[in-house]
C-alpha cells in the first residue's frame, strides 16, 4: 500500500545526489580518489558554514539581513575563523557569533577543532578500558567540549549488535589448536556483586591464524558448561579440531571428546608445574623446577622417561604431593612426544589463551559491571583491537604444519579441510 511513495521518495533522493555529484565533478574535474577528496573538504566548509548560519537564524529568531521589528535586542556580530579536522583533511569555517555570546553552536560545538568520528575515538578509548568518567575527561581535555556519561553509553551500546552478531557468526569447519580458558568478573546482579565465569576459546585455524571463537557467561565453570559450548561451536560449523590445550578442569576432556572425537586434549604444562610447586618450599623452586624442564623439553620419550624416574627419585621422599601431580598426569606428558618439537611447543602450553585473557583484565580490573552486555561490549571492543594485531600466522608456523603431515593420523585430517 506504502510501497510507491517510498519508491518516489527513494527516487527523488538518488536523484538530488546525483545532481549534486554531477556539479560536484563538473566544477573540479576530478581524475582520481585523491582530487575528488579534495573537492569534497572545499564543499565541506560551505556546507558547515550554511548549517552554522541556519543554527544561528532559529538561536535569534530571524535569518540574516531581515528587515522588521526583533524579538531580541541580541544580535549578530561577525565569525570567528577556526580550522576543523574532518576524515579529509582541515577544513576551514567562518564561525558566526552574536552580541551576547550566548550562541551554542551543535554543528561544530565552541572549542571543538575535530569533528573526524568522536564516536570511533569513543569506542577505541573505552576498548582500551578508560572509565566513562576517564573518557568524558579526556574528550575535554583533547577536543574542547563535554560529553556526558549517557552519550558515552548510548555510544557503546550501539555495539551491542555487533556483538550478537560476532557471538553468533558461523565458524570454519576445522582448527588445529583449540585454546580453552576461563576468567572471573564481578557482575552487580539484584543489589548483590557476583563473581561470574567468563568462558573464551581461542583458535588456529589450518592456515595458522588466531580466532577468539566466543565468550559465554556463566555463574561458575564446570564441565557441563564446557560441553554445552563446544556443542554451540559444532552447531556454528565446526566439523574437526586436531588439539585441544585446557588447564585441567574436571570433565572438560570428557565434554570435549564427546562432541570431538578425534581430538587430542592436552594439560597445560605450566599449569602442572604451577600445582606441584605448591608442594615445594621457594628456595627449592629454581632446582625443582630446571629437573621438570628436562623431562617435558626432552628430545625423545626414552629421554623424557629416564628424566622422570630421576625426578621421582630425587623429590619423591621429600616432596610426595608434588611428584604425584606428575605421576597422576603422565600420560599428557607421554602424548607430547608422538608428534614434533614444533607442534609440542604450541601443544604443551595454554599460553596463548592466557595472553588472550590477560588482555582482557587490562579493561576488567577497574570494579564491577552493572550487567552481562557491559562485559560482552568491554571484551568484544577489545577483542577487536586484538584482532589488528593478528594479521600473521603464529611463530614457525610452517614447521608445524610438515610436522602435521608426517603424523599418519593428522595429515587426511588436515588436507581435507586445507581450504578452510
Amino acid at each position: 500500500m506504502n510501497t510507491a511513495p517510498m519508491t518516489r521518495r527513494k527516487r527523488d533522493k538518488n536523484d538530488t545526489g546525483r545532481t549534486i555529484a554531477q556539479k560536484i565533478i563538473d566544477e573540479y574535474q576530478p581524475k582520481n580518489v585523491d582530487e575528488m577528496q579534495d573537492a569534497l573538504k572545499d564543499i565541506f566548509g560551505p556546507m558547515f558554514e550554511a548549517m552554522l548560519q541556519g543554527e544561528m537564524d532559529s538561536h535569534l529568531g530571524y535569518k540574516s539581513n531581515e528587515r522588521g521589528g526583533k524579538s531580541t535586542d541580541n544580535r549578530r556580530n561577525g565569525y570567528i575563523q577556526k580550522n576543523v579536522k574532518t576524515k579529509f583533511g582541515e577544513v576551514p569555517v567562518s564561525v558566526p557569533r552574536d552580541r551576547d555570546a550566548s550562541f551554542e553552536p551543535q554543528t561544530i560545538p565552541k572549542r571543538t577543532r575535530d569533528v573526524s568520528g568522536i564516536e570511533d575515538k569513543v569506542l577505541a578509548m573505552y576498548a582500551r578500558g578508560m572509565s566513562q568518567r576517564d573518557i568524558q575527561a579526556t574528550i575535554d581535555d583533547i577536543y574542547g567540549f563535554e560529553i556526558s556519561a549517557e552519550t558515552v553509553s548510548n555510544i557503546t551500546d550501539r555495539v551491542l549488535d555487533q556483538v550478537d552478531e560476532w557471538q553468533n557468526r558461523p565458524l570454519k569447519k576445522f582448527y588445529t589448536f583449540l585454546f580453552v580458558d576461563c576468567m572471573y568478573v564481578t557482575i552487580r546482579r539484584e543489589y548483590e556483586a557476583k563473581e561470574c565465569a567468563v568462558y573464551v576459546i581461542l583458535g588456529y585455524d589450518v592456515n595458522g591464524m588466531k580466532d577468539v571463537l566466543g565468550l559465554w557467561i556463566t555463574d561458575t565453570e564446570g564441565k557441563h558448561s564446557w560441553m554445552q559450548i563446544f556443542d554451540e561451536l559444532k552447531g556454528r560449523g565446526v566439523e574437526d579440531v586436531l588439539f585441544i590445550s585446557m588447564d585441567g578442569v574436571s570433565g572438560l576432556e570428557e565434554g570435549a571428546k564427546a562432541i570431538f572425537p578425534g581430538v587430542v586434549v592436552q594439560r597445560c604444562i605450566v599449569h602442572l608445574i604451577r600445582n606441584s610447586v605448591k608442594y615445594i618450599p621457594s628456595k627449592e623452586y629454581k632446582r625443582f623446577t630446571a629437573q621438570l624442564k628436562k623431562i617435558y623439553g626432552a628430545s625423545s620419550l626414552k629421554a623424557a622417561q629416564a628424566e622422570f624416574a630421576r625426578f621421582k627419585e630425587t623429590w619423591g621422599g621429600s616432596y610426595p604431593g608434588a611428584v604425584d601431580v606428575w605421576v597422576r598426569n603422565w600420560n599428557h606428558v607421554e602424548q607430547l612426544f608422538d608428534y614434533g618439537s614444533a607442534v609440542r611447543k604450541v601443544m604443551y602450553t595454554t599460553n596463548p589463551i592466557e595472553s588472550v585473557n590477560s588482555s582482557f583484565r587490562k579493561v576488567t580490573k577497574k570494579g564491577a559491571f552493572p550487567s552481562e552486555d557491559a562485559v560482552f561490549k568491554i571484551l568484544y571492543l577489545r577483542i577487536t583491537e586484538l584482532y589488528k594485531r593478528w594479521t600473521r600466522p603464529v611463530s614457525n608456523w610452517a614447521m608445524v604444519r610438515n610436522q602435521l603431515l608426517l603424523e599418519e593420523s593428522m595429515k587426511d585430517r588436515l588436507l581435507k579441510y586445507e581450504e578452510y
